[in-house]
């Protein structure tokens, strides 16, 4: 598509502080609320109703960053600059880690700074998280590599 987006829908649920968009898991394709409620994968998360479909626009950026980080399976880690690059736009780590402010359902805590610096607003749940995959967190930076 020309402009560089395309239109997708996302379900747009209310939680305590606003309205935040969600996305559905990979492979839903069935946009219709069940019975007028949100779909099964949602009520799991504890979302109750509220919940209403909303179009919204999603830039070539958001949709190859959201792959690449959806690729990343258990002990991967990158940089937000990695992520970037790997998705087409070098330079945007950025607004990598903006997109991922916003997101639910990706898999944030394999993405870190330059050098391996944990960068969240909570850096020993990043932490408990990376070492549950198997992941070496020393003094808030991943470990890679080890003695040759």
């Amino acid at each position: 598509m020309s402009g560089g987006t395309r239109t997708v829908i996302r379900l747009v649920v209310s939680w305590a502080g606003g309205w935040r968009g969600v996305v559905p898991p990979r492979g839903y394709v069935n946009g219709a609320l069940e019975g007028g409620r949100p779909p099964s994968w949602l009520r799991e998360r504890g979302v109750g109703g509220g919940s209403s479909p909303l179009v919204v626009t999603v830039t070539k950026f958001e949709e190859a960053v959201t792959a690449v980080i959806s690729s990343l399976g258990p002990g991967d880690v990158v940089t937000y600059g990695e992520v970037a690059a790997e998705a087409g736009f070098p330079g945007a780590g950025r607004a990598v880690g903006t997109l991922l402010r916003n997101s639910e359902g990706l898999p944030w805590w394999r993405i870190v700074g330059a050098g391996g610096r944990i960068r969240t607003p909570d850096p020993s749940r990043q932490i408990r998280l990376l070492t549950d995959e198997g992941v070496l967190v020393i003094n808030g930076r991943v470990v890679t590599g080890g003695p040759g």
